[in-house]
């Protein structure tokens, strides 16, 4: 079954490249057709320190994509994730507030622009936001209170803690998404959630390293130990 999946989910990527190749050659401003566009275009570019900047195309991008029905797991994935992303860059805020350190905020940039992107989705199928009005620390989702609650409390302990803290909050967003990349299947939706999960990775690597550096090993929570040591072995992903 997972095999059929990972088919189905092959095929229906590969008719959304060539569908978005197309769409950026009709908007390219010029009314050559010999210019090629890319053939797989990024929603969000993560560089290498972490930073995540967005497609300047990017809301076109997702209103191009079909409009497609939103089953109740999809409309719960949509607000969870929201909500997720503004908690990660809550908590990141509170660390740096606390510590200082450039990584907290640098971090928590990244992570405004991730739950950006998941309201252009909340707003293109004209549903509520979840996140509304809610200052830094407050959620509508009560486990993501209780989890904001427990992690601002333990950064506080002491940087390595902080630290922790932020692999931890990397790893269960990579969690997250995986678990929601296999329920979803609206093609906007998809895109959007690998792109976050893109980001996720990269900003495991940079806690990591921040934790390498002061001989700390962080031990996965939530996703397996394998996958842990191939995101941080391997080199920082990029859209260049």
């Amino acid at each position: 079954m997972l095999t059929d999946l990972n088919l189905i989910q092959r095929g229906r990527m590969a008719f959304l490249s060539v569908g978005i190749a197309t769409l950026l050659a009709a908007c390219g401003g010029s009314s050559s057709s010999s210019v090629p566009a890319p053939a797989d275009p990024l929603l969000l570019d993560v560089s290498t320190s972490g930073a995540t900047s967005v497609n300047p195309n990017l809301w076109d991008l997702i209103n191009t994509l079909p409009f497609e029905p939103l089953s109740d797991t999809e409309l719960a994935a949509l607000a969870f994730m929201r909500e997720e992303e503004k908690l990660a860059q809550d908590v990141y805020l509170d660390m740096y507030d606390r510590w200082g350190i450039p990584i907290f905020v640098d971090i928590a940039d990244s992570e405004q622009t991730h739950t950006d992107v998941v309201l252009r989705l909340i707003e293109k199928y004209g549903l509520a936001d979840p996140a509304e009005g809610k200052p830094r620390g407050e959620f509508s989702d009560a486990s993501l209170q209780g989890l904001y609650d427990s992690l601002t409390a333990q950064g506080s302990a002491s940087l390595v803690d902080a630290l922790i803290v932020g692999a931890t909050i990397e790893d269960l967003d990579i969690f997250d998404l995986h678990r929601q990349l296999a329920l979803v299947d609206n093609q906007d939706i998809t895109v959007v959630f690998e792109n976050l999960q893109k980001g996720s990775r990269n900003h495991l690597r940079a806690f990591y390293t921040s934790l390498s550096d002061m001989s700390i090993a962080y031990t996965p929570v939530y996703i397996s130990q394998q996958e842990y040591d191939e995101i941080v072995n391997s080199a920082m992903e990029s859209g260049q």
